[in-house]
This record gives structure tokens, C-alpha cells and sequence, in this order.
């Protein structure tokens, strides 16, 4: 994905084609630092997800139609995974390394950390539908896995998942049959840095390593790229 200016919360973006009857908005967000075009300004809904290993982490989705369209960015939360599946394996049977995980693995935390873009990609294929395309991806040098689905009724859905920073980032845009590919959802998504601004690396970005260098930005762009709607405190 090339490198785009970031702009105000609040810009629109044209469209056109049949799935694009209306405009845009850029929409983004500093607590979970990415932004992505959507159809109008997403719902935001929180809640539980468990992960493969059985870390309950906060997950949110923000979510958004246009006709029989549907849009979303699933974000969870893996930070506390170490946290929470040590403790859980405190209650495991001595000896019972299935439960408890290896010194420094304690629970499996690592498998369930690395494991998640994986594991997202699994619950894709397992839906009543036919794979036609599944890829190693990058946006903005942040590596992840993209699928493509023809669902049951024809309908197409394009997913992409990334880890960026110890978050899982799902991105799936549906479609009716017929209806050109969401490319604008799907090529919007990028990440934000801890100051709101637009940020890309220089090199392949893996969850599993440490970053490599970011992109610098210009000093005329300095300024741009600062998302000016309101922070959605910690909880």
C-alpha cells in the first residue's frame, strides 16, 4: 500500500460505482491507531474475545453498511495475553505441560500471540463458503494475510488480518454479487503512530521482532496527518 497523507476524522472522500453511491469518510482512531474509509461514521461495539489459547481479551469492532454492503475492522487486544494465560496456568495440574506451556511460554502465551493472524485466517476457511484467494500481505510494510470468499448467496467477502504492535486488526468487507470489490475500504486501512500521525515503516514489519526503522516523514508534512476527533479513554 503506497503511503497517503492522513487527514481530519472528518474529511470525505468521493466514490463511484455501485457500491459507492454516496461519499465517504476517513474515518480514525488514536486508542486503537489505525484509520480506514468507510461508508458513513462506524459503529463502535466492545466486548470479550477468546483467544485460541483461552485468554478472554478486549475486542472492538467498528462496523458500518451501505445498502447490502458491510464493513468492519475488528480490533483485540493481545497485549495482557502473557499476563493472562500465565496466571490461568497457575491452576494447571503439576506436570501437564498441554495446560501450564514451557518456562517463558507459561499458558502458551507465546503460541497464542504468534499463533492469532493464523488462527484468524482458520476461522475464514471454516465458513460455508468457497476460498478463491488467499495471500501474505503488507500494508505499510506490516505484514498480514489477505482472503477473498464467495459466500453461499453469491455475495463476495475480502478480508484482510495484520498484527501491528500486539493488536489483531481484521479488516472484511462484503458485497453483493456483482458489485464491484470494496477497494476503497480495503486499501484505506494504515496505522497511526503514538501521536496520531500516519505511520509506515521502511522495511517488513513481523509482531514477532523488533520494529524496524520508520518512514520519516517530510518536515512540510509535519503538521499533517493529526486526527482531530476526540480520544476514547482507556477503560
Amino acid at each position: 500500500m503506497r503511503l497517503m497523507p492522513l487527514m481530519s476524522a472528518a474529511l470525505v472522500v468521493a466514490a463511484s460505482g455501485p457500491s459507492f453511491a454516496q461519499e465517504w469518510v476517513e474515518f480514525a482512531n488514536r486508542q486503537d491507531r489505525f484509520t480506514c474509509n468507510f461508508p458513513s461514521q462506524p459503529k463502535i461495539t466492545e466486548t470479550i474475545f477468546r483467544s485460541e489459547r483461552g485468554a478472554d481479551l478486549p475486542m472492538r469492532v467498528y462496523s458500518a453498511t451501505q445498502g447490502q454492503s458491510r464493513y468492519s475492522v475488528t480490533v483485540i487486544d493481545y497485549s495482557q495475553a502473557r499476563r493472562i494465560l500465565a496466571e490461568k496456568a497457575k491452576a494447571c495440574p503439576a506436570g501437564a505441560e498441554p495446560c501450564s506451556g514451557a518456562v517463558g511460554n507459561e499458558g502458551h502465551w507465546i503460541d497464542d500471540v504468534r499463533g492469532a493472524i493464523i488462527h484468524q485466517s482458520f476461522q475464514f476457511m471454516k465458513r460455508d463458503a468457497r476460498l478463491t484467494s488467499f495471500e501474505w500481505n503488507l500494508v505499510d510494510q506490516v505484514e498480514g494475510h489477505q482472503l477473498q470468499l464467495t459466500n453461499a448467496d453469491k455475495s463476495r467477502t475480502f478480508a484482510g488480518i495484520y498484527m501491528h504492535q500486539n493488536k489483531l486488526y481484521i479488516i472484511e468487507g462484503t458485497v453483493p454479487a456483482g458489485y464491484p470489490e470494496p477497494g476503497l475500504f480495503q486499501q484505506s486501512l494504515g496505522w497511526l503512530d503514538e501521536n496520531g500521525i500516519g505511520l509506515r515503516y521502511q522495511s517488513v514489519y513481523s509482531n514477532n521482532y523488533p520494529a524496524p526503522p520508520r518512514v520519516k516523514r517530510a518536515r512540510e508534512d509535519q503538521g499533517q496527518g493529526r486526527i482531530d476527533a476526540p480520544v476514547i479513554p482507556p477503560r
